[in-house]
């Protein structure tokens, strides 16, 4: 864990760099505290029978996740659209870095009071272990200040389209100008959030995540960023002038769109 953190801190001094660039702490009534995201991505056994999946992570669910305390938020999203049909990324939410470290004692400690009995426990999670392949990623991420809480009242799963860009030499200016005018009058889009790299293969990496309540709304919205953007930027040259500068923040970007499993959040 040791080796981590060190990565972490050196990760750190240069991840900040985009957040302090885009967003001025005197823009903000409180300074701005990011939350930690573990992110894993898993992958579906082909051999399982998920006739009671549900049912088993629910279980986990209801008696481990939501009664640590140290875990702010997490969810469960499966594939929608991206390059591997397989996909189940996990991700849990955390006030700090150090309670990610203490989150897994409490977790012992709760699983261990559910299932006090050793047989139980190991035939429940080998049950539940089979429905994923033992192959699997983990990174860490930090949020950023620009985000806009989900708001739906919809009892069907979210998408979740990803923007997972790659940093390039610009330094982040306009990007609060464009979340600001554009992202947050988008009425399409339900929630928002954008993370920071902290731990993982590519410090470069910076996600934007766009809910949505289904999967039209992802076209509307697009039709609706142009809108907004020839309303905010009405003078054509202005506008060039402005993309010119902002196309610079990133060297390129992948898409994922992921739905989530309303039953298994928190």
């Amino acid at each position: 864990m040791k080796t981590i953190k060190n990565v972490v801190l050196l990760a750190l001094v240069f991840s900040m760099l985009f957040s302090v660039n885009v967003y001025s702490q005197e823009d903000e009534k409180e300074e701005f505290k990011p939350v930690f995201l573990t992110i894993t991505t898993m992958h579906r056994s082909s051999d399982a029978d998920m006739s009671d999946w549900l049912e088993t992570e629910k279980e986990y669910h209801d008696n481990v996740t939501m009664k640590n305390d140290m875990i702010l938020g997490s969810g469960l999203y499966f594939h929608y659209f991206s390059e591997d049909d397989s996909e189940v990324i996990a991700v849990t939410v955390y006030g700090s870095w150090g309670d990610i470290e203490a989150s897994g004692d409490k977790d012992s400690e709760l699983i261990n009071a559910h299932w006090p009995d050793e047989d139980a426990r190991s035939a429940y999670f080998k049950k539940r272990n089979s429905y994923y392949d033992a192959m699997h990623s983990d990174e860490i991420m930090a949020s950023l200040p620009f985000q806009i809480s989900t708001s739906s009242e919809s009892t069907e799963p979210l998408i979740y389209y990803v923007k997972k860009n790659i940093l390039g030499e610009g330094n982040g200016s306009g990007f609060k100008e464009y979340f600001e005018n554009i992202t947050s009058k988008n009425k399409y889009v339900k929630g928002y959030y954008t993370h920071r790299h902290r731990y993982g293969a590519n410090s470069r990496d910076l996600h934007e995540v766009f809910v949505f309540e289904n999967f039209s709304d992802i076209e509307k919205a697009f039709d609706e960023d142009t809108r907004l953007v020839k309303e905010h930027w009405s003078d054509e040259e202005k506008r060039k002038e402005f993309f010119e500068g902002y196309g610079k923040i990133f060297a390129g970007h992948g898409d994922a769109i992921y739905q989530n499993v309303p039953e298994l959040k928190k």
